[in-house]
């Protein structure tokens, strides 16, 4: 009874409208209620879900991601992608993919990176000769790699999710390969699709104007370096080299590519506030709903649940697959990280699953789910930059679903693609 009052307050809070973040907070005061305990105890989890240092980590990567996207950085990366593989039959599409890879590893958003590499990419493809719902569906496509190569914000969430028992590096490691993996089985669906419907090569860029090209993408590119090699090398924490990377791009966007008007950036700074106060409000009511969920006993309740209907750990992380790819089509990926890592660690916990291993299963999950409709929230954007029907958008983005879902199944069953990097890396 105590879990059909919490969670059925909370959904249907949901069905009449209520934002996702309030509909946590409220549903939790309910269920305080419910089983009569202080509301100040609600009170204190809400404050306490935010108080956390390596919080700091996501308005910083988010900002850093805003500059370079405002600031030119995603037109070099396309320009430099191009050098590498735009002479290829279908070479666009590639670009395409390679510049989501490069973009993602700055940025951490899958929206950030189709909306900056889609406004470049999708009418150069079209001019040269592309269908435009192919071109925004290989966007779309190629910006979940965002979601898993670090800094990925979610990889962050994931981590304050499971209570900081999960290392940060540990997670941006473990997102390294799948991410190239996804990326890999994206460019050669392309690549197969451009030969059999005759897509158009590209020209070879000159050697002169290829090396300024690299040059130039250089100084971004170096943010990746700066991440990863600044966390690896043990000179400062996650969240101490998102910090780095906001003054590196501000740097590199306000002082070598000047591209970006510094009476501007008053106005980037406040459309990064606002997104991050629904992030932050959303985070603490989460923290609160866990905390009344704890108190329940409902993820106790859950594991038991699905231990019962099997001993077998491929069937049940089957089902939680199927539970994941459900439930991220119908809301968006940062609530239901929060909701439903409490409720799921424990289960996989229990069969033996590695709670990295899981934070990659949920990310492909979840990330599959955010260009799915009905409320694939990268969808909306990728159509919305093509000037596209999602109808349309969505039937070309039939085959890049199956390529999602064979990466899907590799990340599931194949632990080593998650494990094996942090472990080489971490242990040394």
């Amino acid at each position: 009874m105590d879990a059909l009052i919490l969670l059925g307050s909370f959904f249907l809070l949901m069905l009449i409208g209520t934002p996702v973040a309030y509909a946590l907070g409220i549903a939790a005061l309910i269920g305080a209620w419910w089983i009569d305990i202080p509301l100040d105890a609600v009170m204190i989890a809400i404050s306490s879900g935010v108080n956390k240092f390596s919080l700091l980590a996501i308005p910083f990567f988010v900002l850093a991601g805003a500059i370079m996207a405002e600031g030119g950085m995603a037109r070099r990366l396309v320009a430099f992608a191009n050098v590498l593989v735009g002479f290829i039959r279908g070479g666009l599409s590639l670009v395409n993919i390679l510049a989501s890879t490069f973009f993602g590893a700055i940025s951490g958003s899958s929206m950030a990176d189709t909306a900056s590499v889609g406004t470049v990419l999708i009418p150069e493809m079209e001019k040269k000769g592309y269908p435009r719902e192919f071109a925004t569906a290989v966007t779309i496509g190629g910006s979940v790699q965002a979601i898993l190569i670090p800094p990925s914000h979610n990889a962050v969430i994931y981590s304050l999710a499971a209570g900081g028992s999960v290392s940060i590096a540990a997670l941006f490691l473990a997102g390294v390969l799948p991410g190239l993996l996804l990326g890999a089985t994206l460019a050669a669906m392309c690549l197969v699709i451009a030969k059999r419907k005759n897509y158009p090569k590209g020209d070879v860029i000159p050697l002169r104007q290829a090396l300024k090209i690299c040059a130039d993408a250089l100084w971004g590119l170096m943010t990746m370096v700066i991440i990863l090699g600044g966390i690896l090398s043990g000179v400062f924490t996650a969240t101490e080299s998102a910090s780095i990377a906001v003054l590196w791009a501000f740097f590199v966007t306000m002082f070598i590519y000047r591209d970006y008007r510094w009476r501007e950036i008053p106005k980037l700074v406040h459309r990064t506030v606002k997104t991050l106060a629904i992030v932050m409000i959303l985070i603490a009511f989460a923290s609160s709903f866990g905390y009344i969920m704890t108190l329940m006993q409902i993820p106790l309740q859950i594991t038991t649940a699905f231990t019962t209907l099997s001993d077998n750990r491929y069937v049940i992380l089957m089902l939680i697959n199927v539970l994941l790819l459900a439930l991220g089509t119908l809301m968006d990926m940062a609530p239901l990280i929060l909701i439903l890592t409490p409720i799921l660690l424990p289960v996989v916990t229990a069969i033996g699953i590695d709670p990295v291993h899981f934070g990659m299963i949920m990310m492909v999950n979840l990330g599959m789910g955010l260009i799915t409709p009905p409320v694939g929230g990268v969808l909306f954007v990728g159509s919305a930059v093509a000037k596209l029907p999602m109808e349309t958008v969505v039937k070309a983005l039939l085959p890049f679903y199956v390529g999602l879902f064979l990466v899907l199944m590799a990340v599931t069953y194949l632990p080593a693609l998650s494990l094996w990097l942090p472990q080489a890396v971490l242990t040394k």
